[in-house]
């Protein structure tokens, strides 16, 4: 009989726990709805153009409606109001004519994608991806989308994090995995293992560098790969999340300065190609972005809020290390300067 009350009395604290728990998850569900139904946090229009000519495609993170779509500005006026599409996405690159869009799909069980876009937001390709979007980068001609996830860890502090970078084209044809390719460090072949890559961009042609970082040696490399060979070279250790410049001299990267693991800081620099000269600039702050030239002089890159989580700034960056970060464009992140 006393089995059967204590029983009772479990079934009863379960029953009323659960119900708490459903309680708590329906407020927190209509206090999200309600922020995301909330007005815009700025002025914004209507983005039935996801892009074209002279203008910055970027993920919108001031609070509101809008909240974490893809948005323009024309590139004469970074504090004009945005236009704000109706797609979602954690990490957006642009031509004038495609949008590459990697998102996170909630649910019980999460799903990721990359979803290429024409300009007018119909759907050209879509495919899965093997875990949290990363990065993501489109050739200038339109013919590779690159993607990086996460397949274990949530950053490139955390240790022990595990990486899957692919590059398609829109047919869908796919290359597969870098971990498959052909590497070589420092002129010698490099065995299939112990390797991640991330942060790829293109160079026109054959042509793209990328970042591979060695696991238990904790060391990172800028290296040229070739899409028809299916082949990478590194060229320079401590390199991470290149970034070619317009006039093609030039990678902007992020370096590591100090710490490690989840105390890492890392600051942006530029290496030249020709020299292999590296100049740090001036930026105090630990960057963890990709970072994207606004034009041959001028870096940008997203720093998230301290006061707002979930929200960041875009700020600008002399190439030359001759100035101070500031604000470029607030409340964006995953900028994409579109020429």
């Amino acid at each position: 009989m006393r089995s059967r009350t204590a029983w009772v009395v479990i079934a009863g604290i379960s029953a009323v726990a659960l119900g708490a728990t459903g309680v708590a998850g329906a407020a927190a569900w209509s206090d999200y709805q309600a922020r995301q139904d909330a007005p815009s946090a700025v002025t914004t229009t209507d983005g039935d153009d996801l892009t074209g000519a002279d203008r910055i495609v970027f993920r919108n993170t001031a609070g509101g409606q809008g909240y974490g779509h893809v948005a323009s500005i024309p590139l004469a006026d970074p504090d004009g109001p945005r236009a704000v599409s109706d797609i979602a996405c954690d990490r957006v690159d642009a031509t004038a004519t495609e949008v590459s869009c990697l998102r996170t799909v909630r649910g019980i069980t999460p799903l990721y994608t990359g979803t290429l876009y024409a300009a007018n937001g119909d759907q050209l390709a879509q495919w899965p991806l093997s875990g949290i979007p990363s990065r993501t980068r489109i050739s200038a001609d339109g013919a590779m989308i690159a993607t990086t996830a996460f397949v274990t860890g949530h950053s490139y502090a955390t240790i022990g994090f595990s990486t899957e970078t692919t590059i398609h084209s829109p047919d869908g044809s796919d290359l597969g995995n870098l971990e498959d390719w052909t590497l070589t460090i420092d002129g010698a072949a490099s065995a299939p293992v112990d390797r991640n890559y991330w942060g790829i961009t293109f160079a026109g042609g054959d042509t793209f560098y990328a970042t591979v970082g060695m696991t238990t040696q904790g060391v990172t490399y800028l290296v040229k790969g070739s899409l028809s060979e299916r082949s990478l070279t590194s060229l320079a250790e401590n390199v991470e999340c290149p970034s070619l410049s317009p006039d093609g001299t030039r990678i902007a990267f992020k370096r590591v300065t100090a710490g490690s693991g989840p105390t890492v800081h890392w600051t942006p620099a530029v290496y030249d190609l020709e020299t292999g000269a590296i100049t740090l600039l001036p930026e105090q702050r630990s960057i963890d972005d990709q970072i994207e030239w606004l034009d041959d002089d001028t870096i940008l890159y997203g720093v998230p809020r301290e006061d707002a989580v979930g929200d960041y700034d875009v700020w600008a960056l002399a190439a030359d290390a001759s100035g101070k970060p500031s604000v470029f464009i607030e409340h964006a992140w995953s900028p994409a300067v579109v020429r």
